[in-house]
């Protein structure tokens, strides 16, 4: 009927020698519905659908109109990462939700070459031009990516300039974007229908006209959904049956103190938490860009579960959340179907103290057989309580992140330290299995990929190559200056601020005065061996008498800095007392 109607019109037009004016009137009267020209609606939809995809590279590039041309190296939270494939790109987003608490940030070596929409490459040369060039992406410039065409596909094509008329094969998108974009204001075209069309979800669909294909296109694109949760979803699988804390993360693993109990949440945002027949009323609600706002009360331990939580995951089976608290550290919240039953955290928390309370030393690295423990001789460690950890030395401070989890019944220690400065981190950026772990040293292991072989990791209190226990060498330590009180935690709580402004000066003679200027305290100090420990034994006169404790332990020293502990029956560390030199 299509070609019918263009040769009638041209039959018309060599027969009667009309006027263009006339001619134009024709074709007016006698175009088809499915006809369309390059201004038509479905002319941009069928555009936006087989233009150059963006999207799946904007973790690097940052907007969907544009696609990085591979290979491409950034630096994903410090580490060099080279993309040699779209599928690579998996690799900068496993990086990035390796730590959940720290800020993600990604460095492009540039210059580096782009594929615009149309197919065509320019060159960006740094990060201020690919920022400017995001900015001009808008929403209708995105391509379409839910739907993708069966090839090949044909058109009935007529020009009412040249009055000619044709067929055009299509077999891919960018052959379908080129005969598009290259249509002109006296081109008509229409679709040699039927045309199969595949989903996003695997099936294939058949239309049969313009309106039905504008009508799939269209519904494709409302129906994409690019929020975080499915809200529907996610109230359905809320409100029905029972769910339990199966992790709850804050500072420590606090898991075990939710054995026992049972929460159900009601479509009306109300809740309730049901331990031993005992129920505590709640309420949860869905605020700001799909937070999960909850609310038990004030009564522990369900008062730390009152946060308005970020959702990482929602599914019928389990919702994992996260709460970034006012010091920086984050706490992370799972709820599961599976009951939680309790004693699964000593071990983990033990750890974790260990590795927060004092500074550590790479006393071993061994890679495949090879020793590099040297590469990090001049550096100390410090793992922080809020998941992060710096490697300092006289003249580069190395900033990274660290986590920790019981994974399969095993202790996993995982770091990640930027490698752009010294690129001798990337060995300690591996996800460790922890064969020993003491308050003196924690030994790690790891099955490299590749070959196969096992590296070694070994972290202990004094530099490598250091002298192992020595009594007199504390003395003289203290013996020598003043010194203050850095820090003094009593079962946790921060009670430095009793020993503000006082200066301590240890004697020969196994005595200790400390003053304010105004005021004089006096007291002992002894330091002993007991085994493969050093004690330290410290009791003061009023009123600095809060950290009195004859059950120190030294955890490490050196020159400038003295760390003491004491640990409860359970070996958790209860008290922490530091001394640093004035």
């Amino acid at each position: 009927m299509f070609f019918f109607k263009f040769f009638a019109v041209l039959f018309l037009g060599l027969s009667l020698f009309s006027c263009q004016k006339e001619e134009e009137e024709h074709i007016d009267e006698t175009q088809d519905e499915e006809t369309i020209t390059a201004s038509s609606p479905l002319t941009g939809l069928l555009l936006r659908t087989s233009q150059n995809p963006g999207a799946y590279d904007d973790i690097i590039d940052g907007n969907g109109c544009t696609a990085v041309v591979l290979p491409v190296t950034v630096i994903a939270n410090g580490q060099q990462v080279t993309i040699n494939s779209p599928e690579d790109i998996t690799i900068i987003q496993e990086i990035f939700n390796l730590f959940p608490n720290d800020t993600d940030t990604l460095e492009i070596f540039f210059p580096i070459n782009l594929e615009l929409f149309d197919y065509t490459q320019i060159t960006v040369n740094t990060q201020a031009e690919l920022d400017a060039l995001a900015d001009t992406c808008g929403t209708n410039d995105v391509e379409i990516g839910c739907l993708d065409f069966v090839y090949p596909i044909s058109f009935f094509t007529y020009n009412s300039d040249q009055q000619q008329t044709g067929t055009v094969t299509i077999n891919n998108d960018l052959e379908l974007f080129i005969f598009l974009q290259n249509l002109g204001p006296n081109d008509f075209i229409s679709l040699d229908f039927p045309i199969s069309v595949i989903l996003e979800d695997g099936t294939t669909v058949e239309a049969n006209s313009n309106q039905e294909l504008q009508t799939l296109i269209d519904d494709c694109v409302t129906n994409t959904n690019n929020d975080p949760i499915d809200i529907s979803q996610f109230e359905e699988d809320l409100t029905t049956g029972v769910w339990y804390v199966d992790y709850f993360f804050d500072d420590y693993d606090e898991t075990d103190n939710y054995a026992g109990y049972e929460f159900t949440f009601a479509l009306d945002g109300t809740a309730q938490a049901v331990k031993a027949s005992v129920i505590t009323a709640g309420t949860w609600a869905l605020v700001d860009n799909f937070k999960f706002d909850l609310f038990f009360g004030t009564a522990a331990p369900l008062d730390e579960l009152d946060e308005d939580w970020e959702i990482l995951e929602a599914t019928a089976e389990i919702i994992t959340l996260k709460h970034i608290s006012g010091d920086g550290s984050t706490d992370f919240l799972t709820f599961s179907r599976t009951p939680n039953t309790g004693g699964n955290n000593t071990e983990l928390n033990l750890f974790i103290e260990n590795l927060i309370t004092g500074n550590w030393y790479v006393n071993l690295l061994e890679e495949n057989g090879t020793d590099h423990t040297s590469n990090f001789d001049a550096y100390e460690f410090t793992f922080f309580g809020n998941g992060s950890a710096t490697a300092v030395s006289s003249g580069n401070t190395i900033n990274g992140f660290w986590t920790a989890e019981v994974n399969s019944g095993n202790l996993d220690f995982i770091m990640n330290f930027e490698t752009s400065t010294n690129g001798d981190f990337a060995a300690l950026n591996d996800d460790w299995k922890v064969l020993e772990a003491t308050q003196t040293i924690i030994r790690l292991s790891d099955v490299s990929g590749g070959g196969g072989g096992t590296d070694y990791l070994t972290f202990g209190r004094e530099p490598n190559g250091g002298g192992g226990l020595d009594p007199q060498e504390l003395r003289d330590i203290l013996e020598s200056g003043t010194w203050y009180v850095e820090k003094f935690l009593d079962d946790g709580n921060d009670e430095t601020s009793e020993f503000n402004g006082y200066d301590f000066n240890f004697y020969s003679n196994q005595t200790v005065y400390a003053t304010n200027g105004t005021e004089y305290v006096y007291g002992i100090w002894i330091v002993t061996v007991t085994g493969q420990e050093l004690n330290f034994e410290f009791d003061m006169d009023s009123p600095i008498n809060g950290a009195d404790d004859d059950e120190y332990k030294t955890l490490q020293y050196t020159t400038t800095s003295a760390t003491f502990i004491t640990r409860n029956s359970q070996g958790e560390i209860e008290d922490t007392l530091i001394f640093k030199k004035n």
